[in-house]
Formats: C-alpha cells, structure tokens, sequence
C-alpha cells in the first residue's frame, strides 16, 4: 500500500498489516493513507472478510508523539482528524466482518483501530488503553459511542478519565475481546476465524453486520469527538504533553 501498511491475500482473506515496526507502528498520516488504500483494495478484490494486524512488537502504540505537532488552521486539523476516522468508516462500511489480531499495545488510536473492527483476537501479550485524557487529546474513532455500549457508561468513563491499560483478559472479561489466545498465535487464530466467516452465506452475513453495526449512533458521535478533539488542540495541552514526551524520550 505505502512504506507504512502492507496488504496480502489468503484466498478470499486480505490482511491489511501495520508496518511502522520501529515506531510500533504509531499513527501517522500516511500509515492512515495505507490503512484506507488497503481497505479500498480488499473491497477491489472481492475479499469477503479483512484481517487487521501489525508488524513488530505491538498492533498499534497510538499517535506519534515524536512527530511535531502540524502547523495547521482549525479547517486543516478538522480535516485530517475525519480523515483518521475514516478508518472506523471503512472498517463499518467494508460489507463483510473485519477481524483485529491484536498482540503488544493497542492504545489510543490503535485501541479505537481495533475495537471498532467487527471481532477481536487477542494474544495473551496484548494491552489495550486509552490515554488521550492524559496527554491532552481526545478520542476520536468513535469510540465515544462503542465503549460505554459494550462495558457500560461508568467502566467507560473510568477507562477514558484515568487511562490505565487492560489486559488481553481484562478486555476479554469486559466484552472488548472475542477471544484470547497464546502469545504469538494471534494472526493463525484470526485467519481460523476468517476462515469460519468465509464459509457463511456471504448477503445473510453483510446484513447482519449491518443491522448490528446500525443499531449504534455511531455517526453522531464522531462529529462529536472531532468537535472535542479541535477544543483540545485549542488548550494548548496536547502540545505541552508532546514536548514533555520527546525530552524524555531524548527525541
């Protein structure tokens, strides 16, 4: 796809893969460009279920805190903030189930990546969070709308408030996992699962992720999060955050 994401084909799976290894794989704008030009190949060859993974040691660390903060007017940060959404828009859109392989960090950007994908394996080392609160940011996959549907509004706003991490059986036990799996064997466990989806009556299984998918105001609240993410960027915190970072971090 780019220097950032690659793509393959299992027969009529296609695995979309993270690959800013040495970065552990964290957000940028030309890994989103990947993601989303993946998506748009899988839908091109007629893949009937997509895997979503990472190379290296993690799924996805969130956002470059290395990178510089763009230099940007509101309408240009507006713009580049739906852009990252349009991952949770291709992944929801895509007709058929798309599956996280998740193993290391998913967090922040990386935990929304995943858990707005229709399944989620995890192998025994992943860890999930979502630290935006922390670093000044705000979430913007829209799981402002998922995460208090599936663990309840008062364990969401704990997650988002205080940013602890979960454990793959932590997230398994919240109903953010489908299932957990040895260290290593995440991607074999998700093409098994791929595999099982495959082999369902392909419009029955489109439908039903749809009505599913429709039955969360999902929409709404992504141009919520883009509202609260531009008010953020207006008080100047994520900035302080990132600077703090890289002169720890001797970047």
């Amino acid at each position: 796809m780019n220097e950032c994401v690659s793509y393959s084909t299992d027969g009529p799976v296609a695995l979309v893969h993270l690959d800013r290894p040495d970065r552990l794989n964290a957000v940028v704008p030309a890994l989103v460009e990947g993601i989303l030009a993946g998506f748009e190949q899988a839908g091109a060859d007629g893949a009937r279920t997509v895997i979503l993974a990472g190379r290296g040691r993690a799924f996805c660390a969130g956002h470059d805190l290395k990178e510089p903060a763009p230099a940007e007017d509101e309408a240009t940060a507006r713009q580049r903030l739906q852009r990252i959404q349009d991952v949770t828009r291709a992944i929801r859109s895509f007709p058929g189930p798309v599956i996280a392989a998740v193993h290391g960090y998913a967090l922040g950007a990386g935990a929304e990546f995943a858990l707005g994908c229709d399944l989620v394996v995890a192998g025994h080392d992943a860890r999930f969070g979502f630290p935006e609160v922390g670093v000044g940011l705000s979430v913007t996959g829209g799981i402002s709308a998922l995460l208090p549907t599936v663990v309840g509004s008062m364990r969401a706003k704990e997650l988002l408030f205080l940013g602890g991490h979960l454990s793959a059986e932590d997230a398994h036990r919240l109903g953010l996992v489908n299932q957990v799996v040895p260290a290593g064997s995440h991607e074999d466990a998700a093409l098994e699962v791929a595999q099982q989806l495959v082999a369902q009556p392909p419009a029955a299984l489109a439908l039903a992720k749809s009505l599913l998918d429709h039955s969360i105001d999902e929409s709404a609240a992504l141009e919520r999060e883009v509202d609260a993410a531009i008010a953020t960027m207006a008080t100047g915190e994520a900035q302080a955050s990132a600077a703090a970072f890289r002169d720890r971090s001797g970047g």
